[in-house]
């Protein structure tokens, strides 16, 4: 299942639904994790929060092919995007295991194929280190076997490269 994640807009949204399985649209209208961890233990991989959030633990857990459309900011995720990944905790569980010779959640649904990130914006060369090494990390811990990262100078750049 191939899943795109971004920040770009609605009207972008309607485009991206055709290229995809399933598409998130990060506006920000939604509540940031409370950190409860119910989505581990209580309701596995469901938040409590009643909000377009709500399942996409599920989504995200399930994507073979993820692409994370999002704008730089200070060589991170935006924070709409962050948000939305900070509420997919659930799709590993808080069990343990080795994963690249590190410590790791044991992942709630299989290994996955390919993260994709695109990201906009101004970026500076020392953001383009930290941005591509911290997808390698998210990419390591939510159990993605390849990663790519490519930066663009504009979200209309970004959203032709698919």
């Amino acid at each position: 299942m191939k899943v795109i994640l971004h920040d770009l807009g609605l009207q972008s949204h309607e485009q991206l639904l055709t290229k995809c399985d399933e598409a998130l649209f990060a506006d920000g209208k939604y509540a940031p994790c409370q950190g409860c961890f119910g989505c581990w233990t209580k309701h596995p991989a469901e938040c409590f929060i009643k909000d377009k959030l709500q399942k996409a633990c599920r989504v995200l857990g399930r994507a073979d092919e993820l692409i994370i459309i999002t704008k730089n900011l200070y060589g991170a995720y935006s924070v709409p995007i962050k948000n939305v990944m900070d509420r997919t905790i659930g799709a590993s569980t808080p069990l343990s295991t080795f994963r690249g010779w590190e410590m790791h959640h044991v992942l709630r649904y299989k290994k996955h194929r390919l993260m994709k990130v695109l990201v906009y914006g101004d970026i500076t060369d020392k953001e383009k280190e930290t941005f591509t090494y911290m997808v390698k990390r998210n990419a390591l811990n939510d159990g993605y076997k390849k990663t790519e990262v490519l930066f663009f100078t504009s979200a209309e750049e970004a959203e032709a490269a698919l």
